[in-house]
């Protein structure tokens, strides 16, 4: 059997051909841009991302060599850093065109280390003495110092998707400062220690920056950082440790995840996924913290799957079939679902992990259908935490739903924020979802038990019940096929009278279908019509189809609707009987309910009744006729 790679690059990479003639490369992680620098005369520069659509190519000056080059969000303004101590700046602006300034740092005797972008205009300036704010006045070309804050600098990181940048300080570089960015403002947070691993003495381990990382993993932000402990410890094994970083309070170290080897490691996070690459090995492998390991404290995490490569990826080849050598390439990293499934055994967890990922419904539904294919094989336990766990979203999402709806009727209270809809991910299986994609196709299976398969049913309607979402009739009608296919009429007997199926009108107009296969449906079939109480009018068209007019006419008083039901549909119903006698009890209720309404016995033109006059008079006589009461 081949290997299974869970982890795939991209289709379609950023690529630059004749990559020999650049001087320098640069990756934008904020951006994510790649540039690619061309010296000689006049600096060439090309700018790639992961859409064609956004490629740039320009000239600019040869003011000497580039040391980091961005641009800021929607590329409205690049940003160019050649000395330690400026940075210029050109607008792409079409109302501003070619516009340039220059900044210095305001720190005496500082070098910048690097800037990042904040905004489409703000930009911070990070220097090893501390970091510069500051707002770009192209119309001015100058810029606005926004605030400062001196502190000896080490290195930097800086996580674009929350605007957080970490400051290395200290001689050892373990003490992180923190500042975080908003609309033209900037927050200094709690700074923290990382706990670097005990070495001998006298030797002293300094953090750097390829011992951290930052991102955002299920909306909160996380310093990452990977630890190498001593070969004379116990555990020599690395691991990473996560610290969360929330935006108020204190950062605190949350999560540890084991390694089991050493090496050089490399991290990135996709889909919510912690991303471990092991150079040695060429090996990748994965950690979901939100998976939690029962025998473990403390949130330590062992990887969910076993390592595998990289899925490998064939560089197309140029001209003349020669692959160029010289290429610079830059892959998204993907997570292929489909492969997971039968790397991880344990339904539950599976579930768990799959709940969590972006592109999860059709693989969570092909995880259900295998399951279930296996027949009792599959046990009945593990189709109940499946079906729990995946109604238990469901559940999460309708209640959201609900929330927002009463919210947006009730229209917005004042000093409350605004509340966006929900949003519906691909983890939440409804109930169509099911029936369509898993339900309906095994209830038709011929080589599993039929036991199993009603077994199964009743476990995902028990499951819905359970977090009070309410069972879709073509459930039951589901179960009702089946019971009635295997001549289960006692069963299907019990689940009604003690009500394990829910009383709907399509339930019940189900079970009058079955009247000729199971004479008791007819009964059930009403029962059910009379307790849900909003559906009269159905029980009385039932009884008038099974020419039970008596019946019709007796239900209809007992509920108090008798004076405003049609006189004709009964009198037409009592006709077809051929039971003249039915037919002068019928006309005579309706001659008294007419004397008592209106003070005449007779019928309005409106009622569309004169044959039925007529017919009484040839039967019975016009004598026999109610004759109206005069005082």
């Amino acid at each position: 059997m081949s290997e299974e790679h869970y982890l795939e690059l991209c289709e379609n990479p950023v690529q630059f051909e004749n990559a020999s003639s650049v001087n320098n490369v640069f990756f934008d992680e904020a951006n994510k841009q790649v540039f690619a620098v061309r010296s000689g005369g006049a600096t060439g520069v090309v700018v790639k991302g992961p859409d064609d659509k956004n490629s740039v190519a320009f000239r600019m000056d040869d003011k000497g060599e580039v040391k980091c080059i961005k641009f800021s969000i929607g590329n409205k303004i690049l940003a160019v850093q050649r000395t330690p101590k400026s940075v210029d700046f050109i607008s792409f602006i079409p109302d501003y065109p070619h516009l340039e300034c220059s900044q210095e740092c305001k720190m005496k005797n500082a070098s910048i280390l690097g800037f990042c972008w904040t905004n489409w205009n703000e930009i911070i300036f990070i220097t090893d003495q501390g970091i510069e704010f500051y707002q770009v006045l192209l119309d001015k070309r100058s810029l606005k110092l926004l605030k400062s804050q001196s502190v000896n600098v080490n290195w930097y990181m800086y996580c674009p998707e929350t605007a957080v940048i970490l400051l290395s300080t200290t001689t050892q570089g373990n003490v992180l400062q923190p500042f975080a960015f908003k609309s033209g403002t900037m927050s200094k947070m709690p700074k923290f220690e990382i706990e670097l691993p005990v070495v001998p003495k006298p030797a002293k381990l300094n953090l750097t920056e390829r011992d951290i990382a930052v991102a955002t993993i299920y909306g909160q932000l996380y310093v990452m950082y990977l630890k190498h402990h001593s070969r004379t410890t116990d555990s020599p094994c690395a691991e990473v440790v996560l610290y969360q970083l929330p935006r108020e309070g204190s950062c605190k170290k949350t999560n540890v995840l084991k390694l089991n080897t050493t090496g050089k490691f490399a991290l990135n996070v996709v889909d919510n996924l912690v991303v471990v690459h092991h150079q040695s090995s060429q090996t990748s492998i994965i950690f979901d913290i939100k998976l939690r390991e029962p025998d473990c404290a403390f949130n330590v995490h062992q990887p969910v799957l076993p390592g595998r490569s990289i899925h490998p990826y064939r560089i197309p080849l140029t001209g003349g079939g020669i692959t160029d050598k010289h290429g610079w390439y830059l892959w998204y990293l993907q997570v292929k679902l489909p492969p997971t499934v039968n790397l991880l055994q344990d339904k539950g967890k599976l579930m768990d992990f799959l709940l969590r990922r972006r592109d999860c419904k059709m693989v969570i539904l092909s995880v259900c259908a295998q399951m279930l294919n296996g027949g009792d094989k599959g046990g009945l336990p593990v189709v109940a935490t499946v079906f729990d766990k995946l109604n238990q979203v469901y559940k999460e999402y309708l209640e959201a739903e609900q929330t927002y709806t009463v919210a947006m009727e009730s229209g917005p209270s004042r000093g409350s924020a605004a509340r966006d809809r929900p949003v519906r991910t691909q983890a939440v299986i409804d109930q169509s979802d099911m029936y369509t994609h898993v339900l309906s196709s095994f209830s038709e299976k011929k080589d599993t038990s039929h036991k199993f398969i009603i077994a199964v049913l009743m476990e995902y309607i028990r499951s819905l019940n359970q977090v009070q979402i309410t069972v879709q009739h073509y459930l039951y009608e589901l179960v009702i096929k089946m019971l009635v296919q295997h001549n289960l009429f006692y069963m299907l007997h019990q689940f009604l009278q003690y009500h394990v199926l829910s009383d709907s009108k399509p339930l019940a107009c189900l079970l009058l279908s079955l009247e000729s296969t199971y004479p008791p449906a007819h009964q059930l079939s009403l029962d059910m019509l009379k307790r849900l109480s909003t559906a009269n009018d159905e029980i009385v068209e039932v009884l008038l189809s099974r020419q039970q007019v008596l019946g019709a006419l007796r239900f209809i008083r007992s509920v108090g609707g008798h004076d405003n039901i049609s006189a004709r549909k009964f009198l037409d119903a009592a006709r077809q009987t051929a039971d003249q006698m039915l037919f002068y009890t019928i006309f005579r209720f309706f001659e008294q309910r007419n004397l008592r309404l209106r003070g005449s016995p007779s019928f309005n033109p409106g009622e569309h009744c004169e044959e039925h006059v007529v017919y009484f008079k040839q039967v019975f006589g016009d004598q026999a006729l109610m004759k109206q009461v005069t005082v």
